[in-house]
């Protein structure tokens, strides 16, 4: 039996700090992330809990130019086709969002749930095969943490075809895409999300979305 560590007042101070800069970062600056960084962000990810303890998440680093620019393209036809499905008062409104930073993050994972994995045996998976797909969510928010307490932003472009990214980038057609994420070091810090500083949406007081039964 292990000794749980002792969480003090400024650590609890830095995770909540941590929690409040934790932004969805579009505007990137091109300078390489080291190796290790990356890999030290991925290793904590991996600790992430899973259903089953089955880790299903797979990644997908997409470097090469040919297949960013696909990525590029899929994003461009699918926001095309938002944009033309916004009520006439929030069409302006859109086409000023900064919705991906493809063109300049440095890293760029696609990231895909792996249906058909044998670790763990299906358990907590056989009634509910989407919480595979929800583990590999928790452990996205985990990646997240961990790259922004080292100062890096991340970016999750979900304005994709996920058949047509499945496609491009040759993962197994048994493969879920989960997600699109963009890496690298911000152009800016803000306290408050894009889409709140833009007037697009402000966040709600969690009461909100409490019921009580």
């Amino acid at each position: 039996m292990s000794t749980p560590p002792q969480f003090d007042d400024d650590f609890l101070a830095g995770f909540e700090a941590l929690i409040r800069w934790r932004r969805d970062v579009r505007r990137f600056r091109r300078d390489p992330v080291p190796r290790e960084i990356i890999n030290a962000v991925l290793d904590l990810a991996q600790l992430s809990p899973s259903v089953g303890n089955s880790q299903p998440w797979r990644f997908v680093s997409v470097g090469s130019a040919a297949k960013r620019d696909a990525v590029k393209r899929n994003f461009l036809d699918c926001n095309a086709d938002a944009l033309a499905e916004q009520s006439p008062d929030r069409v302006a409104a859109y086409a000023r969002l900064k919705l991906e930073g493809i063109d300049a993050a440095p890293v760029q994972f696609a990231v895909f749930c792996d249906r058909n994995t044998r670790q763990g045996h299906g358990l907590g998976s056989r009634t509910m095969l989407e919480a595979l797909d929800y583990s590999v969510v928790t452990m996205i928010s985990i990646l997240w943490l961990a790259a922004r307490s080292r100062g890096l932003g991340v970016g999750w472009v979900s304005i994709l075809d996920p058949a047509r990214i499945t496609r491009d980038l040759g993962a197994p057609a048994s493969h879920k895409f989960i997600a699109y994420l963009c890496i690298g070091w911000p152009q800016e810090e803000h306290l408050e999300p894009e889409l709140a500083r833009s007037g697009w949406q402000e966040r709600t007081e969690i009461g909100r979305f409490v019921h009580h039964t």
